[in-house]
């Protein structure tokens, strides 16, 4: 039996989901049971949940360690298959004060992360100067190599999987673009990843060969 306090917001949970559209996963959670803690959810596709399913990890670890004295907003989380989510988590006391449960919402941004990533691109300026020192010159033919080697899957960086990024790398390695100064900070950045991510990739590859 769900508590009647936690039922008082299903309306939230269908005005919510319709107000932000099919990219807006709303969640409403009773902590009477961790395991299948979702009472309400609209716009499940976004992680793949159901009534009865859990709460995302993050929230859950909060939860379990009592740490849900105040709400959590606007942080970052990935699903499952690396798309991008931003979520908010407010927490719901009965009359006692105690917590008994939480209402989610989880706004899948990963393509506007892809076209803010385009619109910088486009936005970008060079300037008119035609320095052509030799460091100039490497660092078109780092750019140059790496922006190829990228386009080949025909898709954003914010789309490729870890297996596409470590074939990535794999290709760049082959290519010499590691020997050159600053390329493993510069395909990190390109990739979105860290730079000890890369090193990662490289001892995948090496590991397996």
């Amino acid at each position: 039996m769900v508590n009647p306090i936690i039922l008082k917001f299903i309306p939230m949970v269908t005005g919510i989901s319709r107000t932000f559209g099919k990219n807006c996963e709303v969640v409403l959670h009773e902590f009477k049971d961790l395991k299948k803690s979702i009472v309400a959810i609209e716009n499940g596709h976004v992680t793949g949940r159901t009534i009865n399913s859990p709460m995302t990890k993050l929230s859950l670890n909060k939860v379990r360690e009592g740490k849900i004295d105040s709400d959590i907003i606007n942080y970052s989380e990935k699903t499952i298959d690396g798309r991008v989510l931003k979520s908010s988590t407010m927490f719901i006391k009965d009359d006692s004060g105690e917590f008994i449960g939480c209402l989610c919402i989880n706004i899948d941004i990963t393509d506007f992360i892809a076209a803010r990533s385009l619109i910088d691109d486009i936005m970008k300026i060079g300037n008119n100067k035609t320095e052509k020192t030799t460091e100039n010159k490497i660092n078109v033919v780092l750019s140059d190599t790496v922006k190829a080697t990228i386009d080949s899957f025909g898709k954003p960086v914010i789309y490729l999987s870890k297996d596409e990024k470590v074939i990535i790398v794999n290709d760049l390695d082959k290519q010499g673009v590691f020997l050159i100064k600053g390329a493993i900070d510069y395909v990190a950045d390109i990739l979105q990843v860290s730079k000890y991510t890369i090193y990662n990739y490289l001892d995948e590859i090496k590991g397996g060969k």
